[in-house]
């Protein structure tokens, strides 16, 4: 058989295996909608990232059984370029030989004015976009909504929610790189695959999260990813890490454990609930830190532009999720109601904005103005939460906040110190 025509049978194949894996995800999804012991249950949300991680198997899956036949036959050494089905195999599994072209673009120095303004820009953009999205966020999973009939009814769909926030997201990413006229990536396409995963099971955690514990919460313990990112590269890269980080990173875990026991909120009354919670936002961070740190992988190997990467894992990520959702009913009773449909198209383009700024911030100023950004926006987030919602927060709990905040913009310092006293001992 030549190695053209095997490879249109396992195309058939891996049709088959995505047809027969989504049956069978329609079947479970059945019996978990029908069995109200497992929908009922506090902890239905284990239940709920079972199913989604079928949903995503019929996408990956069958992109996994055609990776590993064509690297079996070696399927790129033996044919050259002969075709559209070549083309599309190689953009999908091929490792390019030639990286981008390296264009340094030379920036003309820039009027303290001028940078002023620019960075005002960065700061007002990131902060309103993503104070936006994160009351909506708190609204849409946690609020009723009046129906016209007077019935109140919630959103519980985080698949739902995920899957409109990385639609918008491709779309601005898609249109931004249009305008730039960039040449493709050599990335091959799978290699996107991997961090989408974990993106949209992150995405997913945390909204799911809100069901259990309170925003100001949820947002506090992003400043704790940074845990689970040095153990991560302590057991698997090996690296060291300096004294301040050790510091910073055990007062943030008292500061996040201090908040929780200071935090007064009835959806926290259920001690499974808080585990739920707990265990939810352990995933997040988890996901969230493999995310960032493969995202890493791929830029220092194939020197990928970010407009490239966000472009190419949302788009991973809509399909993952669109195949996830696929045979669920969708909230047809809420995309009715003229409040929800804004909430969530607002929720979906101050996502998709603070994205875009998130990369245009990095690449003008730096990770670490950026980093600073993110921190003021995380204290005025948790602020603005209590004030419009009504969470109570003991004094101890505040005390936590303020010792989360001011380790992370130690971290920042002290890390800054250390890079200075480098550079002046090169000198």
């Amino acid at each position: 058989m030549s190695s053209g025509l095997g490879v249109w049978c396992m195309g058939l194949v891996c049709v088959g295996v995505m047809w027969l894996t989504s049956h069978v995800y329609h079947l479970l999804i059945d019996v978990y909608e029908q069995s109200a012991a497992l929908s009922d249950i506090e902890y239905s949300w284990f239940f709920k990232l079972l199913l989604n991680l079928v949903g995503y198997s019929t996408v990956l899956l069958p992109m996994f059984i055609m990776y590993k036949y064509l690297e079996k036959i070696n399927y790129f050494d033996k044919i050259s370029n002969s075709g559209w089905t070549w083309r599309v195999l190689f953009s999908c599994f091929g490792e390019p030989g030639e990286r981008l072209p390296e264009t340094a673009k030379v920036r003309k120095d820039e009027s303290p004015t001028r940078e002023g303004a620019q960075l005002a820009f960065c700061f007002i953009g990131l902060m309103s976009s993503y104070l936006v999205w994160g009351l909506l966020q708190e609204k849409i999973m946690t609020q009723v909504y009046v129906m016209p009939d007077g019935s109140t009814t919630r959103f519980t769909d985080s698949q739902f929610l995920v899957f409109v926030n990385r639609l918008a997201a491709l779309v601005a990413a898609g249109a931004r790189l249009a305008c730039t006229r960039a040449a493709l990536a050599p990335v091959p396409l799978y290699k996107f695959s991997y961090c989408s995963l974990t993106n949209v099971i992150s995405a997913w955690c945390q909204y799911e999260a809100l069901k259990y514990v309170s925003f100001p919460t949820q947002v506090l313990s992003k400043s704790c990813k940074v845990i689970p990112v040095m153990l991560m590269g302590k057991l698997l890269s090996r690296n060291k890490y300096e004294v301040y980080e050790y510091v910073t990173a055990v007062l943030i875990s008292i500061g996040m454990i201090m908040f929780m026991f200071g935090s007064h909120d009835e959806n926290m009354a259920s001690g499974a609930m808080s585990w739920g919670g707990a265990a939810l936002l352990g995933a997040y961070m988890a996901c969230d830190s493999f995310t960032s740190s493969w995202q890493g992988a791929v830029f220092a190997r194939y020197e990928c532009g970010a407009l490239h990467m966000l472009c190419a894992v949302n788009a991973f990520s809509c399909a993952l999720t669109a195949a996830a959702h696929a045979h669920r009913a969708p909230p047809r009773a809420l995309l009715q109601h003229p409040v929800f449909v804004a909430d969530c198209v607002v929720l979906s383009l101050s996502s998709a904005v603070g994205q875009l700024l998130i990369y245009h911030t990095i690449a003008r100023f730096g990770a670490v103005v950026f980093t600073i950004i993110m921190t003021l926006r995380q204290a005025v987030s948790i602020l603005l939460s209590c004030a419009v919602y009504g969470h109570r927060v003991s004094g101890a709990g505040a005390l936590g906040v303020a010792l989360v905040l001011g380790a992370v913009l130690l971290r920042l310092y002290a890390r800054a110190r250390m890079r200075t006293r480098r550079r002046a001992a090169q000198l």
